[in-house]
Order: C-alpha cells, then structure tokens, then sequence
C-alpha cells in the first residue's frame, strides 16, 4: 500500500483506489454498489477505516471528510458510544424475526422528539419507508395522486424518481414542469400517479391541492438533496393549511434534515407538525435505519390491513446503534457542533468572495450548499441548476487533492468531530483549491 498521507497538502494520489476499482469491477458493476458512488474526480475512493473526521484510504491518505456518509455520520466515523453499543448487542443476538425490547426503547426515543412521531414503524432505508408513507396517505385518503417536487430525491424506485435533477432543457415552463423520468429501463407508466410542481411555490402548490384527487404532498421540508434552501416564510405553513382544506396529507422527508437541524428535525426547527414523517440517514449514524412516523391513527393502519413488511426492521444491533446515537444528540452537541459548522461555512464564504470566485454558501449548520456562479440565494431548483457545475467540481477535485472531501453537487455535511483545528485546515485548503481554479481559468 502507497503511503501518501505523508506527502504535502495538494499533491495526494489515488492509484490504488483506481486500481482496485477496475480489478473488483469484474466481480462488481461498474465498481460500486450504488451509482452515488460514481462520477466524482478522479474516481470512486476505496477507504479502510474512518477516525473521527477523518477517512484512511487504500492509498495511505487521510482525508478530511463532509460526505459523513452521505449525511448519515453526524457523529462522526468511530463515536465510541455507538460502537461499544453495538458490541453489547451482538453479543445478545443479530435477529430474531420476532421483537426485542431495544426496538421499543429506540421507538419511545425517536417518538419523544419528533414532533409528528405518535407512532412509528422501522425499515432499513429511506427509499423503502417513503413507499410505505405513499401507501398509507392512499389507504387513508382513497386518492391516488401524489404531489412532488423539482429537485426532491425520496429514493429510487420506478414510482418516485421523477425530476429529482432534470435537466432545464427537458424540464418544460416553470409554472407547468414536465415529468422528466430517473433512469432507464424506468416503467414511465409508474409516474402516472405524480404531479410534479416547483417547490416554495404556494400558490401553484393551492391551485393543484384544489383538484381535489391529491394523496398527500410530499416534501423536504428544507430542501437539502438539492442545495441546502429554506421555505419561504408561510410556505409550509400554508401546505399544510391547503392539504386540510382540499382533504390531502403532508409528507415531510426527514431523511437529510432529521437530526442535522435539531434533534426534532426541520419540523421542531420551523413549527410545522406533518402528517407523517420519513426519516433515515442520521437517525443512527450510518446504520441501516429508516422510520415512517406520523399520527397514530394513520401508522394504526399498518395493524388494519396496510402491508409493511421486512425481514431487517428493526435489526437489534441497528437498534443499539439508534439509541446510542439519540442519546448522544443532546443540546450540547448540536450548541458546539454547529458553532463549528457556522464558522465553517462563514469562512468558506469569505475566501471564495476574496478569491474572485462568485458563489452563494448557504444552509444550516451541520448542512450547508456551496454553488459557484449564482447571484443571488436559490430559491428553488431551477435556481440551483443553473449554477456553475464544472467549476465546482473543479474545486471539489482540488480540495481532494489537498486532503478534504467534498461532495460535487456542492453538499456539505458536519459532524461533532469537526472541531476548531480540522475547521482551520479546511479553510487553508478551501483557499488554495480557490486559487487553483482561479488560476485555471
């Protein structure tokens, strides 16, 4: 193995990880196990361990890291908490295909702090518990249709992943957006029980509710899949007022915001309760665990003729895992971890401005956006999408380069493990990675 973690900031080199790469691609498609994983310069990383802040990869490098596994590590890579947890539970047993009290100490916890949370149930990702929110607002409403929105990932099944990126050439009129489908070999039949809108966009979102044939409206009640943007003042509010009054639910997928803008997630942070919530990712920092939670009379209709199955909800050690992570996300870590993360982003804001390089930063704390070539705040997709992809994507490579991860679509997340000094280091490299692509111009 390379032993590049020695060398000086902006030279760091990637071979191995290209070489395994194409090795294990004859055992693996394309290399990875999830497309995500593809497309960032200079290719997919293959990493040994992760300490803290920090990934170790197959190269040697030590690489300073805000994918936190795609936002799920708020704790970071190795919170001992968690681990020691985890290691008590394995011991008891790994599943049961039948219940164990630390499922229910895990639902009481998660069910104490989110603000929607009557009752819940468990899955294993986010993709399969928003098919079950879809499932339940049809069952209860006897409607069909449900509204999403421009840029709003809520997994990657054939029914539910339209216009999470489209691009603006096929997306049609903002006032009226073309259903532009994710993949192929997608059923384009699947996406006939959608209506795509802009998000932020409350009266367009009133006109559509008044047809009255609407399931639910399904959301990110700050939408973070796609830059890191806020709702406009009374947008979400007002969703809720019109899925009351034209007879629809509201969906809030939790699943990036949930426990990274507090521990009630954005719906404590904004004071807005939703009918039912979606919630993965953070939840037990980076175990497989996913929930559907909402009104009690709503989740009851799991026990009333609604399927949800799985053989690994609820997994006793992702179980352990869930608890041991909630009980370490208490006031003080999110008072010291976003002081960090604010600064952070305030300094990334600052070098880019005094560098030449026209970019908007803006978010929240612990998840933030950086756009290069936007004038002013998004507001919606459309805005994010018009910002300057390759030159951010330069900037990533650069930053990678100097030992600090980044995702290219511009997401950056923070974890309790980001103290004061690794902060200073990133800002050293976010200046040089700045000047270089300033220099390439």
């Amino acid at each position: 193995m390379a032993g590049n973690g020695t060398q000086q900031a902006g030279t760091l080199r990637f071979e191995e990880s290209a070489r395994q790469i194409a090795e294990n691609a004859r055992f693996v498609a394309g290399g990875v196990n999830s497309n995500f994983r593809l497309g960032m310069a200079p290719g997919p990383l293959i990493f040994e361990r992760g300490e803290g802040a920090y990934l170790i990869d197959v190269d040697g490098n030590r690489i300073i890291d805000y994918y936190c596994g795609m936002g799920a590590t708020v704790l970071g890579h190795s919170p001992k908490t968690v681990i020691e947890a985890v290691q008590r539970q394995a011991e008891k047993g790994i599943l049961f295909a039948g219940q164990a009290p630390i499922e229910y100490e895990a639902a009481k916890l998660i069910c104490e702090r989110i603000p929607s949370a009557e009752r819940l149930r468990f899955g294993s990702s986010g993709s399969e518990v928003a098919q079950a929110a879809i499932r339940l607002a049809r069952a209860a409403t006897g409607k069909r249709t449900i509204v999403k929105f421009e840029g709003h990932y809520h997994g990657w099944f054939d029914n539910i992943l339209w216009s999470t990126a489209p691009g603006l050439n096929a997306a049609g009129p903002e006032e009226a957006p073309t259903p532009v489908i994710g993949s192929k070999g997608q059923d384009p039949e699947a996406g006939e029980g959608l209506s795509i809108l802009g998000w932020n966009d409350l009266a367009a979102l009133e006109k559509r509710l008044a047809k009255g044939d609407v399931a639910a409206v399904l959301m990110e009640p700050a939408m973070c899949n796609q830059g890191a943007i806020a709702p406009a003042p009374g947008y979400l509010e007002g969703a809720l007022a019109a899925c009351r009054k034209h007879g629809a639910l509201l969906i809030f997928d939790e699943v990036i915001t949930g426990f990274r803008l507090g521990r009630g997630g954005a719906q404590e942070r904004f004071g807005v309760t939703p009918d039912l919530t979606i919630m993965a990712k953070a939840i037990a920092n980076g175990f497989p665990v996913a929930a559907v939670a909402g009104r009690a009379d709503l989740l009851d209709l799991f026990a009333d003729g609604v399927l949800h199955g799985g053989t690994f909800n609820a997994q006793p050690i992702a179980m352990a895992a869930l608890v041991a992570t909630q009980k370490a996300l208490t006031p003080e870590h999110y008072e010291r971890s976003s002081a960090h993360g604010q600064r952070l982003q305030d300094g990334i804001r600052t070098i880019l401005a005094e560098e030449g390089i026209k970019a908007q930063v803006a978010g929240f704390p612990l998840m933030f956006h950086v756009a290069f070539g936007l004038d002013g705040r998004a507001r919606n997709y459309r805005d994010v999408a018009r910002a300057d992809k390759a030159a951010y994507s330069r900037f990533a490579h650069a930053l990678l380069k100097r030992g600090v991860r980044v995702l290219e679509r511009g997401a950056w997340f923070v974890s309790s493990e980001h103290d004061g000094e690794i902060v200073d280091r990133t800002l050293d490299a976010v200046r040089a990675a700045a000047r270089e692509v300033v220099q390439s111009q």
